[in-house]
């Protein structure tokens, strides 16, 4: 059995290190998730493709240091590893450029997914960045729809990245098929608002829930986090710490999140909405602490480290932030 099985990316993150000096870290939302997961005690297995070139090599030999069960990693000779630079602003946030047309992610096929790492697993992770080509795109939802059928639980990063679509239209189609697959979402604000139409996450969070999700996390940077379920809506400043570098925090909350969603050996309906906010309170915390070293898959924290920053770690307070985001 696997904990999590995961579909998606696997890439080269080249990380500034200084002025044009870059350091090769493994990357990829769902990999990272994975790390994440595993650093708190989780088997975990990985689904992608990667070329047969050098950095597909080091990302094999990475994932396996992380004990990924890379059983389901294809290679390929069609397109090298796909690649992205990293852009740090002086405030931490990131943004990316990506070298993929096409990388060896985006080739991968229904026919060649290891169907019994999804069998086997506890739960399905995919994201939307394998959603933006065929023949990836076919493979995430055939891995999605076997997994339904399975009666495995889904879960589903909606992570946008503008340039990797043809248009905003087409964005904004695929990101919602997703979430109508999911049972557990987690957004940032920004996609929030492109995939709604509103920046309200009392609003936004209960229009993706109309989609067909059970749990939604909205995460806000510095801001902390909303959670929504059917049974409440809530919300939870984060942890006060020195942002270095924001890569990979949003997969150190999911993969925090879907952990100790995991732990509680029941199905979501049945979780108590103060559980959800408990949960919600250790991802916030896990992303704080991914976002205070540099890289992603290094970054992720363990239990200890995390139960370590919920003891002793002030949290950000927003005074205005009630009136300003809920109207309230």
């Amino acid at each position: 059995m696997f904990d999590i099985t995961a579909i998606g990316e696997l890439l080269i993150d080249f990380t500034p290190l200084g002025d044009r000096s870059y350091r090769a870290n493994p990357g990829g939302a769902p990999a990272n998730l994975l790390v994440a997961a595993g650093r708190l005690g989780k088997k975990t297995a990985f689904l992608g493709m990667v070329g047969t070139d050098f950095f597909g090599d080091l990302l094999e030999t990475d994932l396996k240091s992380y004990a990924v069960d890379t059983s389901g990693l294809q290679r390929t000779e069609e397109s090298p590893t796909t690649l992205a630079f990293i852009h740090l602003a002086e405030d931490g946030n990131r943004s990316f450029s990506f070298i993929r047309h096409p990388g060896a992610d985006t080739l991968l096929s229904a026919d060649q997914l290891d169907y019994q790492r999804i069998g086997l697993a506890r739960l399905l992770h995919f994201g939307s960045v394998s959603l933006t080509h065929q023949p990836a795109r076919d493979a995430t939802l055939a891995a999605v729809q076997f997994a339904r059928c399975m009666a495995i639980p889904v879960s589903y990063d909606p992570n946008f990245r503008p340039s990797l679509w043809s248009s905003p239209a087409e964005a904004s189609e695929q990101l919602i098929s997703g979430l109508c697959l999911a049972n557990i979402v987690k957004l940032n604000w920004e996609e929030l608002e492109f995939i709604t139409g509103t920046s309200d996450l009392s609003q936004g969070s209960t229009a993706i829930l109309s989609k067909g999700p059970e749990l939604v996390f909205v995460t806000l940077g510095a801001r902390g986090c909303v959670y929504r379920t059917a049974a409440g809506f809530g919300y939870l400043p984060t942890y006060d710490t020195c942002v270095i570098d924001t890569t990979g925090c949003g997969d150190a909350f999911f993969g925090c999140a879907l952990s100790l969603l995991l732990d509680e050996q029941k199905p979501l309906a049945e979780i108590p909405l103060s559980r959800i906010a408990e949960i919600a309170d250790y991802a916030n915390c896990a992303g704080a602490l991914c976002a205070s070293k540099k890289g992603s898959m290094a970054a992720m924290p363990t239990l200890a480290e995390i139960e370590c920053c919920r003891a002793g770690t002030a949290k950000l307070i927003f005074p205005d932030l009630p009136h300003r985001l809920f109207g309230i």
